[in-house]
């Protein structure tokens, strides 16, 4: 595997980071995972622009969005695979130990790895652990990621494949990775970005596609939806068939769900930087 390390293509053995680097040590970077097809990536701009947002809030200087160009396109011409996860990290560079950042430049790393296509269907947990609507780091796509990784390991343990949180005032937010659309009487909705839940890429291309309603919804709407899917970089539009114990009243995916699917895959077939 070749990866790209502040400013060069390197061996995965040679690409070597500091232990000092804040990223590492305070979970002080942001990052993006970009799903790869035949050596190009999708939805490239709109990942930039989210990874920019995203160092822009915890106030690391702006990725030279050409640097990081260039990066993605020798890393994927390095290392073709079909169906790639393709991974953008930023962090704050070497700093001391402790919350203050240094004065060194950012850390750039790219990286891609082979995946395979998700299930058409999968089943989810729902925890008791909570969403932060209001912390300096919602809306952030930030490596401090302990939170997810617990909550994902409770849905292995189950059997599921994600995880979905409520938000502090009980209302539907977000998966580890993902966001959530419900369908409720028919109609389509997704959780409003106001609710904590990250703005993902996948869910902008749907609400527009789509035409989902952006919807505050209480937690219960899990139980009471007709349909549920997921919508990420690597599950596309994933149909939901079973929320701990309890089943969509529709088949799986069911016609809303299904339509979702159809769209996207047409429209992201046309466009691979929509």
């Amino acid at each position: 595997m070749r990866i790209w390390l502040d400013g060069a293509l390197r061996d995965a053995d040679s690409a070597q980071v500091s232990v000092f680097d804040h990223g590492l040590t305070v979970g002080d970077g942001v990052f993006e995972t970009l799903k790869a097809e035949r050596g190009k990536a999708f939805a490239l701009t709109r990942h930039l622009e989210r990874l920019t947002r995203s160092a822009r809030g915890l106030g690391l200087p702006d990725p030279d969005h050409d640097e990081v160009r260039r990066a993605c396109a020798a890393v994927l011409e390095a290392n073709p695979v079909p169906l790639g996860r393709l991974r953008i990290t930023y962090t704050g560079g070497v700093s001391p130990l402790g919350s203050d950042r240094g004065e060194a430049a950012p850390t750039l790393v790219v990286a891609v790895g082979e995946t395979t296509r998700r299930p058409d269907t999968t089943a989810v947990i729902t925890v008791p652990w909570v969403r932060n609507e209001r912390s300096a780091v919602t809306g952030l796509k930030t490596t401090s990621y302990a939170e997810n990784v617990v909550a994902l390991a409770a849905a292995a343990r189950a059997g599921a494949s994600e995880a979905l949180f409520a938000n502090t005032v009980g209302r539907l937010c977000e998966g580890t990775g993902s966001n959530v659309f419900v369908v409720l009487d028919g109609e389509l909705h997704t959780p409003p970005v106001a609710s904590g839940c990250l703005a993902g890429i996948t869910r902008a291309l749907v609400v527009e596609w789509a035409g989902a309603k952006e919807t505050g919804l209480p937690f219960e709407a899990l139980r009471e939806a007709e349909e549920i899917f997921l919508t990420s970089t690597l599950r596309d539009v994933q149909a939901v068939h079973r929320v701990d114990g309890h089943t969509p009243s529709a088949a799986v995916p069911g016609p809303v769900t299904a339509e979702a699917m159809r769209i996207f895959d047409a429209r992201s077939g046309e466009d691979l930087d929509p």
